[in-house]
Order: C-alpha cells, then sequence, then structure tokens
C-alpha cells in the first residue's frame, strides 16, 4: 500500500500493485484522446470510495466537480506515488 497526499491535501491509498497492469496503461493513455475514460480510470487507481472523496475534495462552492480539478488532482496522485516508490 502506497499512502501519500496531493498537494491539496488529498489523503489517498494506492495499492502498488494495481500500478502493474496493462489495462491500467490503456486508460492512462486513452484518457487524452478520451475524457470519458477518466472516471473509469479513477476506479482503476483509487477505487468507488476513494473516488467519490476525491470528488468532494474538488467540488467547488457551486456543487460543481471541475474536471480540471480531478484531473490536477490524479497527476498529483502519480507524482507521490512515483516519489514514494523512489524513496
Amino acid at each position: 500500500m502506497l499512502k501519500g497526499t496531493t498537494q491539496s491535501g488529498f489523503k489517498f491509498t494506492v495499492v502498488e500493485e494495481n500500478l502493474d497492469d496493462m489495462e491500467l496503461i490503456e486508460l492512462i493513455a486513452g484518457v487524452d484522446e478520451n475524457a470519458l475514460l477518466l472516471p473509469k480510470l479513477l476506479n482503476k487507481v483509487l477505487g468507488e470510495k476513494q473516488k467519490k472523496r476525491l470528488y468532494n475534495h474538488c467540488r467547488n462552492t457551486k456543487g460543481v466537480v471541475p474536471t480540471e480539478a480531478v484531473s490536477n488532482e490524479l497527476t498529483s496522485i502519480f507524482d507521490r506515488v512515483k516519489a514514494l516508490k523512489n524513496s
């Protein structure tokens, strides 16, 4: 288990062996061309419960979960996971 916190304060846990998954690689590669894959990618990395917590973390004052905020958080999660694996 890799536990970390993003720059904005979102606390997450990722199962390390789930990162070595060809389906995850395909989702990462496809999300740039098809943003509709982002929720599936989040489920694969975080699981449903953490995805919902991430959405609430990113939710703005109008109740909207901005796609860019979620995408930035996912990037931060991957950066933090990389740092954790290298330490």
